[in-house]
């Protein structure tokens, strides 16, 4: 059971990371720039300590699930927006809130390690703190420029 819900969180890892740095791509320039690119290299960073979990416990990535969760999130770009070739500020709010949910998931899966990390010694306790506190940080980032673009949004 274990790998199977790796495998699914190491999916949302894959998506997260390459909508992350989608969004830090598009935002280089404004007032959020520097502070989704640091959080989305962060992001790139826990889907690498997840795959680092993985390879201590034994489990194998699922191909077919990194694969879907890739081809997801460019799915996902095709939603729409209010505009037929440009972004707008609802492609903001909404990739935003994409990132606070894809954080939350993340943050609930470090829970759920550090729930059952005495069934499995070689799960590093402390390390799992740190990401979860870096999950914390993260959504609080995330979540106060959400709350911006979506004030911005009336106007």
């Amino acid at each position: 059971m274990l790998a199977i819900y790796l495998n699914d969180h190491f999916a949302g890892a894959t998506s997260g990371a390459a909508l992350a740095k989608r969004v830090a791509r598009n935002h280089h320039a404004d007032e959020f720039g520097s502070r989704l690119t640091a959080v989305a290299r962060e992001i790139k960073r826990d889907r690498t300590a997840l795959r680092q979990i993985m390879r201590v416990l034994g489990v194998r990535p699922a191909r077919y699930k990194i694969v879907a969760a890739w081809l997801a999130e460019k799915f996902g770009r095709l939603k729409p927006n209010g505009g037929l070739v440009r972004r707008t500020r609802l492609s903001a709010l909404l990739e935003l809130e994409a990132l606070c949910l894809g954080v939350q998931g993340k943050a609930a899966g470090w829970r759920t390690l550090l729930a059952v990390h005495d069934q499995y010694p070689r799960l590093d306790e402390q390390a799992l703190r740190g990401l979860l506190a870096r999950a914390h940080h993260q959504f609080d980032e995330l979540e106060n420029m959400r709350a911006r673009t979506a004030t911005a949004l009336g106007s």
